[in-house]
């Protein structure tokens, strides 16, 4: 039991490294709470920041939910271990998102777990992500929705566990997806009442369906 809190503990902190937080420190003080959405992930990153900056942003947060959920459950055990290792690598996975989402040392204000949860199903359910990267990217294109786009990726990871992966939804994997599909649409709920008003912002640059349809 011991092993299965402190790795879990372990997997929340790697969470809360913000990298919103890092890329904004290591460039003079940046803080993206004070810009644009407020929010400290990528996409925010982008629209005030740049490529660049956004990109090292996305780097630190992907890859904090690759180590969290596969080398977090590999650390040596003190007791004997009460859930097998693939439950434990989901338990970490469903950790270090909640670490991205609420993170303590930003006084639980932090990203939206998008870019962790995709390190995160790249670890453990790589062939979801490759069904989740063309509809988020198709979507962004035709939309320019970001939002939009994240919760229909979120879908195709649903739908992998229960139409095309072995395990189904009567699962750990399935109740992990599950899990972090309502996360993604509990934590895009503003974006969802605005995109139902139509005043949700696009990501203009991003929708070159438009810009060929005109040509």
């Amino acid at each position: 039991m011991t092993d299965v809190v402190l790795q879990t503990a372990l997997a929340y902190l790697l969470g809360t490294l913000m990298g919103g937080q890092i890329i904004g420190w290591l460039r003079g003080g940046v803080d993206l709470r004070k810009q644009g959405s407020g929010n400290l992930g990528a996409t925010n990153a982008l629209r005030t920041q740049g490529v660049k900056f956004a990109l090292a942003v996305l780097l630190i947060d992907v890859l904090k939910g690759v180590v969290a959920s596969t080398l977090v459950p590999l650390l040596p055990t003190i007791d004997a271990p009460i859930v097998s290792r693939e439950n434990q690598a989901y338990l970490c996975g469903v950790a270090v998102a909640l670490g991205h989402c609420y993170p303590v040392s930003a006084g639980f204000k932090g990203g939206k777990g998008v870019a962790t949860l995709a390190g995160v199903f790249g670890a453990l359910m790589p062939l979801s992500l490759l069904l989740m990267l063309p509809v988020f990217v198709l979507t962004v294109i035709a939309t320019g929705y970001v939002s939009l786009a994240t919760i229909a990726a979120t879908s195709m990871a649903l739908f992998y566990v229960a139409c095309v992966g072995s395990a189904g939804l009567l699962s750990p994997a399935g109740a992990f997806t599950g899990a972090m599909a309502a996360l993604v649409v509990f934590k895009h709920r503003e974006n969802l009442v605005r995109l139902a008003r139509g005043t949700e912002n696009r990501f203009e640059k991003a929708m070159v369906w438009r810009k060929w349809r005109k040509h």
